[in-house]
């Protein structure tokens, strides 16, 4: 009966080794693992364009060049303040910026937002829930141990206070914002940066559809 057995693992093995692994369609594979910062707030606007302000005057085709910062076309509360924001950062890293386009390299950029409506669930990285059940564990010890149950809580609150402040959720929609400088015709700096963004919050960057009215003669 073992002979038997072992010869038709033998059998399995070798047909498993001649086998095409062949497949209909390709099959879905992830990514490794990456970060990607949620913007929430007015402050992080400042921190992208004093990002964008270093970058610029880093750029050995922009120093000493004058530039203009061309605004949006159409207004919206991200590119109000951005425009105030990216001008600030400018002339505070000694930048010559000019109110005129004339003679100037003209700084420009676009905002595109993202809606996802089918994404599939984004589970957790590799020992995520280990860490979490470790967490559980030690606040576990207290509880068992000690003659006081409430005191079961202050492993749980150390490990709050020391993660939450790093602690967000991906979202259905992003946003990406390309930063771009032109001379003569030709783009000299190009940059985009990618965020999610509160679905509550992509009127910051878009405008609103307007609506068309239908118009009859009569009353």
């Amino acid at each position: 009966m073992l002979r038997k057995v072992c010869l038709l693992a033998i059998g399995s093995a070798v047909l498993a080794g001649c086998s095409t692994h062949t497949s209909q369609a390709p099959i879905a594979s992830t990514y490794p693992i990456s970060e990607q910062q949620k913007m929430q707030a007015a402050h992080h606007w400042d921190v992208l364009a004093q990002h964008q302000a270093e970058l610029l005057i880093q750029s050995d085709l922009l120093k000493s060049q004058p530039l203009f910062i061309k605004g949006a076309d159409k207004a919206t509360p991200f590119s109000t303040a951005f425009d105030t924001l990216l001008t600030s950062q400018l002339v505070a890293n000694g930048a010559y910026v000019k109110t005129t386009p004339n003679q100037a390299a003209e700084v420009s950029y676009k905002v595109q937002v993202v809606k996802h409506k089918d994404r599939g669930y984004i589970r957790a990285p590799e020992g995520a829930m280990t860490t979490l059940a470790a967490g559980i564990a030690v606040a576990t010890i207290p509880f068992n141990n000690w003659a006081e149950p409430a005191l079961a809580l202050i492993p749980a609150a150390a490990a709050t206070d020391l993660f939450s402040g790093s602690w967000t959720s991906e979202t259905s929609q992003e946003v990406v914002i390309t930063t771009q400088v032109t001379m003569a015709e030709q783009v000299v700096y190009s940059d985009s940066s990618i965020y999610y963004i509160n679905p509550g919050d992509n009127a910051h960057y878009i405008t609103p559809s307007t609506r068309s009215v239908p118009v009859s003669s009569e009353w």
